[in-house]
């Protein structure tokens, strides 16, 4: 029988790894990048009690990063511990459940130390004199003597030559702009978590940016951080945001649904003071904006989540980066609760970025010719709206009909083509301050409705506005029971591919509760019976066909009514008034009233601005007059 010893003596027996080697594996989990560093540097200063943190950074950070702050400081033992793997102050009772710290593994420091050369600086708040602070220096996980050195309080941590012992790590780096670009996201998140913390930071030895410490209100101290970071319009666009369930709390602001990116690189989340990345949460944001917003435009958020640390695990991924909630149910409804509820109380508001959009569109293009008359401007009050009275079809509900809007909005009848007009040739309407959107002026290219505030104008896109408000009618009918519906003189029977006829056919019910009843014709089409009542004379092939591929991109496993917004959406955009219909005075008005007393009518159904408010003082200096 072979010795299995000998069996394969080259086989290398189990030993013991070196400690260099141990901290070096560690620092490829703790350390992935120049941003690595910034990161647990800063919450160590954060930990300290800091109330000022300058960072400064050459290379991307390959080549330096060096941290400063006026936080408590560490004696000379204490420094000498620090470097050592798993010493730590922050972790009492070795508690892994009550974490109240950012760090709290004692892995950072001796991690960078292993892969870079480190120079600390420190002296505690106690010490007096240029012999109060202490510094020693790591080069690859080496340990260097302990000499004096002059530091006003606080600690100062350099970082040079980052990876330089484990070379193959550079390969994996990105560019040096990227990884600059991921050291200043870095630090503005953690300058967003902490508005109570001034910070600073250098970019290659150019003027420093700063974030001053907030004084006063947390709530305000947050909106002038995020505003610094995100950007004026984010702070002059931005719900705040207060909710609570039990000992979970939620705060900070939700910029409105017009106020969006084509990416979600602008959604900051925050639990217990710590930026995370967590699926949770950005599907909870997802989920609150899903009836404003199209699948591909995203909102602008920055939400601060405080609950106990036993309700909570951080430790679940050495950069901390992800975390783990003992109840995910109660974080997600806080989450997608608040949001509605701000976006709700928002009522008809719309993004001032809108306005400053138009405004600069004008400024861009320069002052209009001198002209007497504007193609598509009405010459005058109760004139065609943008098309001379001789063509084109005749104002709805003239001639003493009641006129709808896609039946949504019951209008007066009208006497004439002149109707809203006052005796004397002037619009008959209340006065514009009386109401939030003004009062209606004209209508622009038969698409645009322009109403007069007291103030300045609105312009007003009558379709995208009425599709909101059909939409918000379709969901309250639902709540109720049911879309009411009316049947059609003659059935539509619409041919299309068999398999988009049996998708269909098999969600006819869901499709009835929506007020769309719907039956099988044969192989290869349907027929419509009957329409949802609301949605008026609507284009029912086209609104077939599109329903057929929400359908198949739907699957077959979701119900429409966790579909809800996308169904809803289709329907009220066939049934909404069109852009090239010339609409009444009073119709305007009608519009005009509704969307004041619609939730959301800011925005359309895929998050574009329902009408742009421009004030007159903006509008005076585009004339020169101001």
């Amino acid at each position: 029988m072979t010795d299995p010893a000998s069996a394969s003596p080259a086989r290398a027996r189990i030993r013991r790894l070196s400690e260099a080697t141990i901290n070096r594996i560690a620092a490829g989990e703790v350390i992935e990048r120049p941003g690595s560093v910034i990161k647990e540097l800063v919450e160590n200063a954060i930990d300290a009690g800091a109330r000022k943190v300058d960072i400064a950074i050459r290379n991307g950070g390959c080549s330096l990063i060096a941290v400063t702050d006026d936080g408590a400081g560490m004696t000379a033992e204490d420094m000498c511990l620090a470097l050592e793997r798993h010493c730590t102050s922050k972790l009492e009772n070795d508690d892994l459940f009550d974490i109240s710290s950012f760090g709290f593994r004692g892995e950072a420091l001796p991690s960078i130390a292993a892969v870079a050369r480190v120079t600390l600086t420190s002296r505690t708040r106690e010490g007096t004199g240029g012999d109060g602070a202490w510094q020693v220096s790591v080069e690859g996980g080496r340990i260097g003597d302990q000499r004096p050195a002059r530091l006003v309080a606080g600690t100062r941590i350099e970082v040079r030559d980052l990876f330089f012992a484990t070379p193959a790590r550079l390969k994996f780096l990105k560019s040096e702009r990227a990884e600059q670009a991921n050291a200043v996201d870095v630090v503005q998140r953690l300058a967003m978590a902490h508005p109570e913390i001034g910070f600073s930071l250098r970019l290659d030895d150019k003027l420093p940016r700063q974030y001053n410490a907030g004084t006063g209100d947390l709530l305000e101290s947050r909106r002038t951080r995020l505003a610094e970071i995100m950007g004026r319009e984010f702070g002059e666009n931005a719900l705040a945001i207060e909710a609570s369930r039990g000992p979970v709390r939620l705060s900070g602001f939700a910029g409105l649904p017009t106020l969006n990116r084509a990416l979600a690189d602008r959604q900051y989340l925050f639990v217990n003071g710590r930026p995370v990345r967590d699926k949770l949460l950005f599907g909870a944001v997802r989920g609150a904006y899903q009836d404003f917003l199209a699948r591909n435009r995203h909102p602008l958020v920055a939400l601060f989540l405080d609950l106990p640390a036993d309700q909570v695990d951080v430790n679940v991924h050495p950069a901390k980066a992800e975390v783990r909630f003992r109840d995910n149910a109660l974080v997600r409804s806080l989450i997608v609760g608040a949001l509605r509820q701000a976006l709700a109380a928002a009522g008809h508001r719309t993004s001032t970025t809108a306005a400053e959009a138009a405004l600069g569109a004008f400024y861009r293009e320069g002052p209009a010719p001198a002209s007497s008359s504007r193609p598509g401007l009405a010459e005058g009050p109760g004139a065609a709206y943008g098309r001379d009275p001789g063509t084109g079809p005749a104002s709805p509900g003239a001639g003493g009909t009641t006129a709808t809007l896609g039946d949504a909005i019951a209008l007066a009848p009208q006497a004439d083509s002149r109707a809203g007009l006052g005796h004397d040739g002037s619009v008959d309407t209340p006065p514009a301050a009386d109401y939030p959107l003004g009062a209606a002026r004209g209508q622009v290219h038969e698409t645009y409705v322009v109403a007069q505030t007291r103030d300045g104008l609105v312009i007003v896109d009558q379709h995208a506005a009425h599709e909101r408000l059909v939409y918000e009618r379709m969901k309250r009918h639902l709540a109720a029971g049911g879309v009411p519906r009316q049947g059609l003189l003659l059935p539509e029977i619409i041919e299309m591919d068999e398999e988009d006829c049996a998708r269909l056919v098999a969600r006819a019910d869901e499709l009835g509760e929506l007020g769309l009843a719907i039956e099988a014709f044969g192989a290869g089409a349907v027929v419509v019976r009957e329409m949802p009542a609301l949605l008026g004379e609507a284009d029912i092939q086209g609104l077939v066909r599109d329903l057929a591929d929400e359908l198949r991109g739907l699957g077959e496993m979701l119900s429409l009514k966790e579909k809800l917004q996308d169904v809803c959406g289709t329907l009220a955009c066939h049934g909404s008034v069109r852009a090239g219909r010339r609409l009444s005075l009073a119709e305007m008005n009608a519009l005009l009233r509704e969307m004041e007393a619609t939730p959301h009518s800011g925005q359309c159904n895929h998050g574009r601005p329902t009408f742009i408010e421009l004030k007159l003082k903006d509008i005076e200096k585009l004339f020169g007059r101001r």
